[in-house]
């Protein structure tokens, strides 16, 4: 398989990493997104423009920590004023790049770092636009070489630090400003670490160092740059004087000065440090992506978790169900009272037992002087069975928030959503009770056509249909376990009568077969009004979730890139 271009390999990986699914607040859900917006940001700003032109100009930022001089630095490097050093913290001023007139048209446009808008006014107004660039030809600095003058990287204000560090992922090389008080703090070394991971070029300029500790300080760093893998970095120190003009004493500014107009000069040395930078940065992308990757991939474990919590809390919720209708308790209170009205008891009962052969013709004059009987039973187990619907799907979505709130990136989908979710749907009650109005509807269309045979319909007709059904439906329930001794007494009793007077009409094997097809019927619509409830919470889920391919995918743009810098070597 032939790998793809470069470029192309890299425009896809960077597609990928932006598209990163970081919807749970799970625990490194925020260092991911910073790890994906960064290389999103370089990508754009730095590796796409400089692969896309190598012989552009060297871009050089300069950065560094609050009150380092890198303003004081760059303005005494050119030997005039382009840059305002800022007195008050934090600064607001827009960052400033400078470059030969020369250069101009290689950063006036979007070329390089094109999320950022470009000024070219001088005052303040041009240099507080918040979010932008703004640029500056002077004569003072050689073609080939531009220079920017970026915020603190330790701004008090998080935009400026924001924008600082994607300046220095935008930079081929980073002259970076410390001072002999801050030279060892955590803050400078952090992205000095960074520039050693990603292999980019730099320079560190020890500012503001008395002249009577200069050779103690800048040895002292140095040995701190030779043991943080930074021993081929170029060390400049700058001793505190007074300024003059506003500009840094000339022996203190030259070294600096020249070394980067030689690199300005020289096409090689220029080239040398474009592709050291280069290389470190394809490179980093690697452990990078891989770190958004596991971000994903904690991201898909989160969301499995939470839906493994929802689908037990529903689980049980069928269970409960199940074990509701088959344990008899629906055939308690109000349902065993209208059986009793249907079916009669005493004196019918009894002679049930002696007189099985008149049984067909007391239960029909029975039903015919209780024209109401049956739809007042089929009634009183409809509201039953929708009770114990909704009491375990309340119990669902209470268990499901409670579990949520306990689990990562749980509360942030609960967040504003928790009185909704801790119950049933508004639409529950009515769905429920047209489920159960349907189920009632098949249970008399089974008996219908079980009665249409010729032998049965006779018997059928001296009965009805609805009491039929309404003894199919109390079938259904009749396991009696649920059931006090008084209950069961009179439940087991006229649910056999009934069973044995269908059993008359239709045949005992028939008879288990509609009662089994309505149970199976009845588990099947709770089943589907309870998935129908759980998906309150699969909805939330899809929206924030990955994809179960999603880190998979990342993985295969790093390899995909591996590949495409091969064939390029």
């Amino acid at each position: 398989m032939t790998a793809p271009p470069l470029t192309d390999a890299l425009q896809e990986l960077r597609d990928a990493v932006a598209a990163a699914p970081l919807g749970l607040a799970t625990p490194s859900r925020d260092a991911t997104a910073r790890t994906a917006r960064a290389v999103v940001d370089q990508v754009d700003d730095y590796l796409l423009p400089r692969l896309r032109d190598l012989d552009a100009p060297l871009l050089a930022v300069v950065g560094g920590s609050t009150g380092a001089g890198k303003s004081t630095l760059v303005n005494s490097v050119l030997g005039a004023r382009v840059t305002t050093p800022g007195v008050l913290r934090p600064t607001t001023r827009a960052p400033v790049l400078v470059c030969s007139p020369v250069d101009r048209a290689a950063f006036s446009g979007d070329r390089v770092l094109p999320g950022l808008a470009r000024t070219t006014g001088e005052g303040a107004a041009a240099s507080d636009v918040a979010g932008g660039l703004r640029l500056v030809a002077s004569e003072a600095l050689p073609p080939g070489l531009a220079l920017i003058d970026a915020p603190d990287v330790d701004s008090v204000v998080e935009a400026n630090r924001d924008l600082a560090g994607q300046l220095l992922s935008a930079a081929d090389l980073w002259v970076f400003v410390t001072t002999a008080a801050r030279y060892a703090d955590a803050v400078p070394w952090d992205l000095l670490r960074t520039a050693q991971e990603r292999g980019t070029a730099l320079a560190v300029v020890l500012d503001r160092t008395p002249p009577e500790a200069v050779t103690e300080v800048a040895a002292d760093l140095a040995a701190m740059l030779q043991r943080g893998g930074l021993g081929s970095a170029r060390l400049f120190v700058v001793e505190e004087r007074p300024l003059v003009d506003g500009f840094l004493p000339e022996d203190q500014v030259a070294p600096l000065r020249d070394w980067l107009r030689g690199l300005a000069a020289d096409q090689e040395q220029r080239a040398a440090v474009v592709r050291q930078t280069l290389a470190g940065a394809l490179e980093s992308l690697d452990g990078r992506v891989a770190g958004v990757a596991a971000g994903v991939d904690e991201q898909a474990a989160a969301a499995n978790a939470l839906r493994s919590a929802a689908d037990a809390a529903y689980d049980g919720a069928r269970d409960a169900v199940s074990e509701g209708v088959g344990n008899g308790s629906l055939l308690r209170g109000e349902v065993l009272a209208r059986w009793q009205d249907f079916v009669g008891t005493g004196e019918w009962m009894r002679s049930l037992q002696t007189q099985v052969g008149r049984l067909r013709d007391r239960l029909a004059a029975a039903i015919t002087g209780r024209p109401t009987s049956s739809d007042s039973l089929q009634g009183a187990l409809e509201s039953g069975v929708e009770t114990l619907l909704r009491a375990e799907a309340d119990r669902a979505a209470d268990r499901t928030v409670t579990a949520w709130r306990a689990l990562p990136g749980g509360p942030g989908l609960l967040a504003g959503r928790e009185e909704d979710l801790g119950g049933v749907s508004p639409d529950f009650a009515p769905v429920a009770a047209e489920e159960v109005r349907d189920w009632q509807g098949y249970v008399l269309e089974l008996v219908r056509e079980e009665g249409a045979g010729k032998r049965s319909q006779a018997r059928l007709l001296s009965w009805g249909v609805n009491g039929a059904g309404a003894v199919v439906m109390v079938a259904v329930f009749a396991s009696t376990a649920g059931l006090s001794g008084a209950e069961l007494a009179i439940a087991g009793g006229t649910t056999a009568v009934g069973q044995r007077v269908l059993e008359a009409v239709f045949g005992d094997a028939a008879v288990r077969a509609l009662a089994t097809r309505a149970r199976e019927d009845l588990d099947a619509r709770a089943d589907r009004l309870l998935r129908w409830e759980e998906d309150r919470f699969e909805d939330l889920l899809a929206e924030a979730a990955p994809a179960d391919d999603a880190a998979d995918r990342l993985r295969a743009a790093v390899a995909a890139l591996a590949a495409a810098r091969g064939a390029a070597a």
